[in-house]
Formats: C-alpha cells, structure tokens, sequence
C-alpha cells in the first residue's frame, strides 16, 4: 500500500506552474499543482475526461465553462468532460490544488 502525505508535495517554479503526481493508475491520476504569483493554467478542455479540483492552500481564481469563482482552503470544483476549464493565481502568495483526473487521459 502506497501512504503519502500532501505535505511533502510543494515543489514550486519561479518559471511555470508545477505538477507532482501522487497516484496514478490506467483509469486515473492524483496530482498535486503548485502555482506562485500570478502563474496561470490556460483555459483547455479534456474530451472525456472529468477533472476534479481541490484547493490546499492559497486562493486561486477557478473557471469552469462560463462560469468563475474564487476558491480558497478546502474548497473545490468539478470540471466535466468537455467543459473549457483553468486556473489562475491571482493572489500574491502561493497556491497549491489537489487535482484528480478520470479516466487516465495517458
């Protein structure tokens, strides 16, 4: 049995928003995104697969279709199978999301 713990996973990037996975099976995958200030993920849209978004830490603005809200610790969003979908740091400290994504797109 795999144990983690979110803690260790707070790899950041001056440059880009960081992924770092933490399970990952043919049928799904658990990642860990870290973004500082102002780092964005573009709006994208997964054919068919739904992407589940859960914020650890910080505050991020979070788009789902036409829709945008601001999310903060504990908070979370669920991105269906062909809705445009993204994320933004807007704040001025880090942010860090728990994203699980089924099924595997890989």
């Amino acid at each position: 049995m795999k144990v983690i713990s979110l803690t260790d996973f707070q790899g950041f990037s001056s440059e880009k928003m960081t992924k770092h996975n933490l399970f990952q099976t043919p049928r799904f995958f658990c990642d860990v995104y870290c973004f500082e200030p102002d780092q964005v993920q573009k709006g994208h849209i997964h054919a068919n697969e739904d992407k589940m978004y859960v914020v650890l830490e910080g505050h991020g603005t979070f788009r789902v279709g036409d829709q945008e809200r601001v999310l903060g610790p504990g908070q979370g969003t669920l991105a269906p199978a062909g809705e445009e979908h993204g994320v933004v740091n807007h704040s001025g400290a880090r942010l860090r999301v728990l994203v699980v994504m089924a099924p595997n797109p890989s």
